[in-house]
């Protein structure tokens, strides 16, 4: 926990952004694995925390934006759960701790939503993503839970994601702090990349490591040598000689602020010479990112720019053909490279997508582009000092992907069809690395986990 003047200032922020009504916020409950009492480990809501700091279960907040009053909702703990769990902080403890003057307990809420209702008063509130407490809010309110999303307060999303978005030097510790054990996980994985090995082997080492921090993963670990499926979170294979591994994963702090990298190992620390020319195309790629990330320039602009460099380096290496602006603006890079650039980062690894992505990543003036790809592009709106992304370009060789383009063919004056087949076993390379964008430019988050050929080759099987 910050100290409590952090949390008061980021209030009195939000109070300035939006003024009528009252904003409810509502922290996370225990969520059973399989049987009530047998929990998974505890989640506080993000924007929760960012506000009021609180990382405990059963508790909800409001902001009068009118009055300027603020109060905690929660219980004491019983004698039966000090049996269990130790004593434990009184609610008025923890509500000054992060300088909220008034607590009372939950049932009050109710009577209090009531009473504001009853006067006309708006209550502001985000969307919901836990069924319990879309449950909760519906019975709060008096609205359906499947009908809640068309009530959530746009303008207390705006303001939110405003505050979020810029990361104070308290948060970019916090991050520091992920991004070590991130090192930590990649060059582990690196050393541990070795054939015979298992992926479940290296991945369960990886996932180990920020627990012994006192954190957690910040998302399931993706370690696949399937790395054409983008998101591969099967780890049943054994790491054979000649083939790549993709690590994608991150950690998160105790208080809950996230890092995510991810890097390409060769089994057994040699690249092939095919393998090496598509590694270096990406790593120019992401090279070219963090060069041209500042303030000013949109990630719209930043991504398409990279795909320029991608498209040029397989048109290089004869996978791609003709010119490669218009190849670009045809969306042909798409075969090869079919996701975005990034996203935002902080207390979310993908940093407040639960309120919209289209309010985190876009704003009236960048919209997305509805291009197969491009469309995925999270972030694409002008960056900013404070702005914490994510720059993780790839290319990738998905055959069922190269079979639909070419039967359909589409793009077929820009693709060398009879090339890419003959990389239809090659699997996928993708390079990640975590940017802080300062006044003038960017800087790389963390010490950086070895990314050149040479680096990651000399890294495999180091003891």
């Amino acid at each position: 926990m910050f100290q409590k003047e952090v949390y008061i200032r980021r209030r009195s922020d939000l109070k300035k952004l939006v003024t009528k009504g009252i904003g409810l916020f509502l922290g996370n409950l225990e969520t059973p694995m399989n049987y009530p009492d047998n929990t998974y480990h505890f989640r506080q809501d993000s924007s929760f925390l960012y506000f009021f700091g609180i990382n405990h279960p059963g508790l909800a907040a409001v902001i009068d934006f009118e009055s300027g009053e603020e109060i905690l909702f929660g219980n004491d703990v019983e004698i039966e759960d000090i049996i269990w769990m130790g004593i434990q902080p009184l609610l008025k403890d923890k509500a000054t701790r992060v300088g909220v003057e008034k607590s009372f307990p939950s049932e009050k809420l109710n009577d209090y939503l009531k009473a504001a209702i009853k006067l006309g008063r708006p209550i502001h509130f985000l969307p919901q993503y836990r069924g319990d407490n879309k449950i909760l809010l519906g019975d709060l309110l008096g609205i359906h839970p499947g009908q809640l999303n068309q009530y959530r307060s746009l303008e207390l999303i705006k303001a939110i994601v405003k505050l979020r978005s810029i990361k104070d030097a308290f948060e970019i510790e916090e991050i520091e702090k992920a991004c070590a054990m991130g090192y930590e996980m990649h060059v582990t994985a690196m050393k541990m990349a070795l054939s015979g090995q298992t992926e479940q082997m290296i991945a369960g080492v990886v996932e180990s490591i920020p627990y012994k921090y006192g954190g957690r993963i910040s998302f399931p670990v993706i370690l696949s040598q399937d790395g054409q499926t983008l998101h591969n979170h099967y780890h049943t294979g054994i790491l054979q000689k000649g083939r790549l591994v993709i690590n994608d994963s991150g950690a998160e702090t105790a208080m809950g602020y996230a890092s995510d990298f991810t890097r390409t190992i060769p089994v057994d620390g040699t690249f092939t010479q095919k393998q090496k020319e598509i590694y270096q195309i990406v790593l120019n790629a992401n090279n070219t990112a963090t060069q041209i990330s500042k303030p000013g320039i949109t990630y719209q602009q930043v991504h398409l720019q990279v795909a320029k460099v991608i498209a040029q380096g397989l048109k290089d290496v004869g996978l791609m053909k003709g010119d490669v602006d218009a190849a670009v603006k045809a969306g042909a890079h798409a075969l090869f490279f079919p996701h975005g650039l990034g996203h935002m980062m902080g207390l979310d690894v993908h940093d407040m997508e639960d309120l919209g992505q289209i309010y985190v990543g876009y704003d009236e003036i960048t919209r997305p582009i509805d291009q197969f790809g491009t469309a995925y592009l999270r972030l694409g709106r002008k960056l900013e000092p404070g702005f914490v992304i994510t720059n993780e370009p790839g290319i990738y060789f998905i055959p069922a992907l190269i079979d639909k383009w070419l039967h359909e063919k589409i793009n077929h004056e820009f693709i060398n069809f009879e090339k890419a087949n003959q990389y239809r076993d090659f699997g996928g390379i993708r390079i990640e690395d975590d940017l802080l964008i300062t006044e003038t430019g960017c800087r790389l988050l963390g010490n950086r986990i070895p990314a050149t050929v040479d680096e990651v080759e000399k890294t495999v099987g180091m003891q």
